[in-house]
């Protein structure tokens, strides 16, 4: 019955305490409310693991970018992927895929990633600061505990020997002598690296930003001869930044000299140079060369080589006599040969209708036995042809509508037609055929219908330029190189304690003891400890036997003869 009884009284005393301290704890009810929703919410976006998660993430969300075309890049490909998948690209449009850098949804993902990055390194970035102005931790109160120790008696007293210690530890660890023995500490590079590499991250995506807002890009073509001013107008297609003035564009021009390719005999591309006379703000002039990922750099812009191609000055003169067109016209290169295709628009005749012309200009040309056609065989111009077809009608360039230059809308034209010889090809009901030209340079040829003539005067070349603004550059290179360095060291320096604790001997010697600690594996630990612990005194017996981590033995060092330097370079290190 006492038995019982006292197990009763101590289930009672048992529940007792249970209801006290259930009655400290918060019901299990309890909501936590905006504050505590907030403070939870932060903590997570805060942390490594979404920090890491959203850094896939956006990788994920920049994929896109690379699989489908970009309208700021090129519209061209755009608006060809609409014509190829007319239901799905109006619905890849209203989700952003054709300009994935500027949609919302990339630049959530952008902005949650920075704040992520924010939240987390702040706080590391203060703890460390401590970290670094604090004292290495106290010295242990057994060393039992550590694979890594050793212990040997020495003749000299301690004094001297805790001065020998120190000095070998000098430069090499944070030391400090306290009443237990001396402590020491090293690797603080290796937290610094870690911060340096998330700060830099953090440099990387505001110079990203920076690049967004500040930049600009333009695309255009210049003829043998011909200049190029840093003006908007200039441009055939220019992409701005979200904060772009057009005030700060710097007022220099350029006119491209000469331009020169190289090819094999096999039509294979070999060099490609664009010589060109610059002039900038205040009468400077220059002379630049621009190849192949070789830009210019002018007005703080670079200026790349992107294509080039051939570029005939034609002149047309209408019915009247008087001359109606007269310049170079950028033909475009489609294969490897240059077979290029270009549109001559003549919108000022005196009389009669406008006029059209398109077709193709061949370096090389060579004419089908039968007349049927010709095709090019050379990238260089070693036979220049071109071959024409003629409209005539309203041109459409009245209606306020911007046209493609290289495009011919013939909605309202007519294509002109002649009589055709007997079993010539191409020829239509009634003996007519379409009016095909074939010019050579120098050559003119006398129009039907008494439209006008059509003069081939020159052939000189186009290059196609992309000229390139980006403030940020420099920045993001920084970033990134110091992120590169951050991360090695937050890699490769080990992080290291050493503590040593000394004791005197009836004959005036010192018994040293010492143990060491690693973050992580450290193959050089054991030799790093007896590094320190050699040089402290002359032994008075064998050393005994001094363990690594693993348990394996390893031999100690001989001690270095007196009056030697006791510091030596640790290659572990």
């Amino acid at each position: 019955m006492n038995t019982t009884t006292e197990v009763d009284a101590t289930n009672l005393s048992s529940k007792a305490g249970q209801g006290q301290r259930g009655a400290a704890e918060p019901p299990r009810g309890t909501r936590l409310g905006l504050v505590g929703w907030l403070r939870w919410m932060w903590r997570q976006l805060t942390s490594m693991r979404v920090a890491i998660m959203l850094l896939l993430l956006l990788a994920v969300t920049a994929l896109p970018g690379s699989l489908f075309p970009q309208q700021p890049q090129d519209p061209a490909r755009v608006d060809e992927y609409f014509t190829t998948y007319p239901r799905l690209a109006p619905w890849l449009e209203r989700l952003g895929f054709f300009d994935v850098y500027n949609s919302p949804w990339f630049a959530a993902v952008y902005l949650l990633l920075f704040t992520s990055l924010i939240g987390c390194i702040v706080p590391r970035v203060r703890v460390h600061w401590r970290a670094l102005r604090a004292q290495p931790p106290r010295v242990p109160r057994s060393f039992q505990r550590f694979p890594v120790r050793q212990e040997r008696t020495v003749t000299e007293s301690r004094p001297r020997v805790q001065a020998s210690i120190m000095s070998a530890l000098k430069g090499r660890y944070r030391a400090a002598v306290t009443t237990d023995g001396i402590t020491a500490e090293r690797g603080y590079l290796r937290e610094t690296g870690n911060l340096v590499f998330h700060l830099s991250l953090i440099g990387v995506l505001l110079s990203l930003a920076a690049g967004q807002f500040y930049s600009h890009r333009g695309q255009f073509i210049v003829v043998e001869g011909e200049s190029f001013a840093n003006s908007i107008l200039d441009y055939d297609t220019f992409d701005p930044g979200t904060f772009f003035d057009p005030g700060t564009l710097e007022p220099f021009t350029f006119t491209l000299e000469e331009f020169d390719s190289e090819f094999t005999i096999d039509a294979m591309a070999r060099d490609f140079a664009a010589t060109v006379t610059v002039r900038e703000p205040g009468g400077t002039t220059r002379q630049e060369v621009i190849k192949v990922n070789d830009p210019m750099s002018a007005g703080g812009a670079n200026v790349y080589l992107m294509g080039n191609g051939f570029a005939p000055r034609i002149t047309v003169r209408d019915g009247a006599g008087e001359v109606a067109f007269s310049e170079p016209v950028p033909f475009l290169p489609e294969d490897s040969v240059y077979t290029s295709k270009g549109v001559i628009k003549v919108p000022d005749v005196s009389v009669g209708e406008q006029l059209g012309l398109t077709g193709a200009f061949l370096p090389t040309a060579v004419v089908a036995p039968d007349g049927s056609g010709a095709y090019s065989v050379h990238p260089q111009p070693n036979a220049p042809l071109m071959v024409l077809t003629l409209w005539a009608g309203d041109l459409g360039l009245d209606g306020g509508v911007p046209q493609n230059i290289y495009v011919l809308d013939t909605d309202d034209m007519r294509q002109v037609y002649e009589e055709a010889e007997d079993g010539s090809p191409g020829s239509v009901d009634g003996g007519q055929q379409p009016v095909t030209l074939f010019l050579a340079p120098g050559e003119t040829i006398e129009l039907p219908e008494e439209l006008g003539t059509v003069t081939f005067e020159s052939l000189p070349r186009f290059v196609g330029l992309d000229l390139r603004y980006d403030p940020s550059l420099p920045y993001l290179l920084g970033s990134s190189i110091a992120a590169m360095l951050g991360l090695f060291a937050s890699l490769f320096v080990p992080r290291r304690r050493l503590w040593v604790k000394l004791a005197d001997t009836p004959d005036g010697g010192t018994v040293i003891t010492g143990a060491a600690l690693a973050r992580g594996d450290d193959p050089g630990l054991a030799r790093d400890l007896a590094r320190v612990l050699r040089d402290a005194g002359t032994l008075t017996s064998p050393a005994p036997e001094l363990q690594d981590s693993a348990g394996t033995a390893i031999e100690p060092t001989a001690p270095t003869p007196a009056g030697d330097n006791p510091a030596r370079k640790d290659t572990d290190a």
